[in-house]
């Protein structure tokens, strides 16, 4: 990976390290699109994000047939939008396990870490396109506003697309 692409890939994940959930889209059998929340447990440097899962769901299914996910990200209070496109494998890892668990999950896992249906999914990124305005309704407001008086395009904020 280039230095551009790790700089490219910290400023991604500083955007979406603070929201907690994300839609997750896989293809079913018929080759229709689903999507899900999904909650964030871990985002590493290196572009994997981790989640905990039915091990026996739809979802884990559709990932051992085709493993292509995306991932929607979205901080609308702050104009934030972000789309994820990688590579989804479906794991068992105890260790793994350990390491993110937290009691809360027990509301899906109710036998906790040792659960029979516990597994996580493991999404590994291969780009990204984020759309990031500015954050404050009134500076988006006067923006729109200037555009419309001068004739001027509106700053529509940054809009990226990394590839990894």
């Amino acid at each position: 990976m280039s230095n551009d692409q790790k700089t490219d890939l910290q400023k991604l994940i500083d955007k979406i390290k603070n929201i907690d959930t994300a839609m997750m889209t896989t293809a079913d059998d018929e080759g229709s699109l689903r999507s899900r929340p999904m909650r964030n447990m871990q985002i590493k440097e290196d572009g994997v994000i981790w989640f905990f899962t039915g091990y026996e769901s739809e979802k884990t299914h559709e990932l051992q047939k085709d493993a292509h996910v995306n991932l929607s990200y979205a901080k609308p209070d702050d104009q934030l939008y972000v789309s994820v496109s990688g590579r989804a494998v479906v794991s068992r890892d105890k260790a793994k396990i350990d390491e993110l668990w937290n009691p809360a999950l027990k509301a899906w896992f109710p036998e906790g870490k040792e659960d029979p249906n516990i597994g996580l999914i493991k999404v590994t990124i291969d780009k990204a396109e984020y759309w990031d305005s500015p954050s404050s309704a009134m500076v988006h407001l006067y923006g729109v506003v200037k555009a419309a008086i001068t004739g001027e395009r509106a700053d529509p904020g940054e809009n990226k697309k990394i590839n990894l």
